[in-house]
């Protein structure tokens, strides 16, 4: 039926070496059936076990405002706004406050003007006292009386002092840059000293909390570094510490890791790769060149003659896009990393180099 079997093929076989940029395969080669794969070589790499702990991104400076003075509350600020260090949070009305510094600082008034008159009066003795003209018992008391109203005048101060103190403390201020993402109370209601106002939180100073087990604190010391997963995006991060005390049901310990820069949420899960174990050389592959298939892994190996061989192996540790494999497969070995879920074993192919860009 269709005489000229060549001329019908040779548009197919064409769009095909289209499909297959790069790979510079022969007409005659696509014919006799050889397949266009891209291969890497098997290495040895050294790799350290870990396991995948799940963490969560934490603020550094996550805090309750609380009242330090009873109060009305009369302000709180809106859960979601943004306050820089110092600015108000929260407002208790210090209304009763005011009026006890008004009195106190009349009392201020009568203090000194005592101190000045038993001063004023001491010093009038002393120079009677000197030209025998006064009891020097007139003298010591006159003095005494200078002393307990310096005394009073002292305390007097003191008394302004705490109620100015009181006063500034119905102002609820921010210890930190951050955010307030909840009220406890609302405008209105009575505070006591030690009632939660506000919850602020620090946005820009994020690290990771985890809790990993004893077998890993050999082999995590400040600083080390850490590969994560925040969101899906991979990312790394630096020990910040790991606290020396085991909790005492789960046994396992706190670590904190600083995160590299990222746009990273307080409350959003992660996923931690933490060594269990010393670094040791296996015999490592692409992750592309695995093929899973129901009745195990695989992978194919290329020959001399550029046939491929169907090798069953088992997955160890991975790291990056390198994965262990045990079976086989030795260091130096051809392995397909593209086009294996077309092979057969036996079948001939026309093998190209991965190049970094692909």
């Amino acid at each position: 039926m269709y005489p000229q079997t060549d001329s019908f093929l040779r548009p197919w076989l064409a769009a095909m070496v289209m499909l297959l940029p790069g790979v510079g395969l022969s007409l005659p080669a696509l014919a006799a059936g050889a397949a266009a794969v891209v291969v890497e070589q098997a290495e040895s790499r050294e790799m350290t076990p870990l396991i995948q702990v799940a963490g969560t991104v934490i603020s550094r400076n996550d805090s309750r405002l609380a009242a330090q003075v009873d109060g009305r509350v009369i302000w709180v600020a809106e859960v979601g706004t943004s306050l820089e260090t110092g600015e108000q949070a929260a407002r208790l009305d210090d209304v009763l406050i005011r009026d006890v510094l008004v009195e106190e600082q009349a009392r201020l008034a009568r203090e000194q003007a005592n101190v000045k008159f038993n001063q004023a009066e001491a010093q009038r003795l002393a120079k009677l006292a000197k030209d025998n003209h006064a009891a020097i018992s007139r003298l010591e008391q006159a003095q005494r009386d200078l002393a307990i109203s310096r005394s009073e005048l002292a305390a007097a101060n003191s008394r302004i002092a705490q109620s100015q103190e009181k006063q500034q403390r119905t102002l609820i201020k921010a210890p930190f840059a951050g955010v307030v993402t909840e009220q406890f109370i609302q405008a209105g209601e009575w505070a006591d000293p030690g009632t939660s106002i506000v919850r602020l939180v620090d946005t820009r100073s994020l690290e990771a909390q985890a809790w990993i087990p004893v077998t890993a604190l050999p082999y995590i010391q400040t600083g080390t570094r850490l590969g994560l997963t925040i969101a899906g995006q991979p990312a790394t991060g630096s020990v910040r510490t790991v606290v020396p005390v085991g909790d005492d049901q789960s046994r396992l310990y706190e670590l904190r890791l600083l995160l590299d820069d990222g746009a990273w949420s307080a409350g959003q899960s992660v996923r931690i790769s933490i060594p269990v174990a010393a670094a040791r050389p296996v015999t490592a592959i692409p992750r592309d060149a695995l093929v899973l298939r129901r009745d195990g892994t695989t992978v194919f190996r290329i020959l001399e003659d550029n046939t491929a061989e169907r090798i069953s192996v088992e997955t160890g540790m991975a790291e990056g896009e390198y994965i262990e494999v045990i079976g086989e497969i030795n260091p130096g070995d051809t392995v397909v990393t593209r086009g294996a879920e077309r092979l057969r074993a036996g079948q001939e192919v026309t093998p190209k180099q991965r190049v970094a860009s692909e």
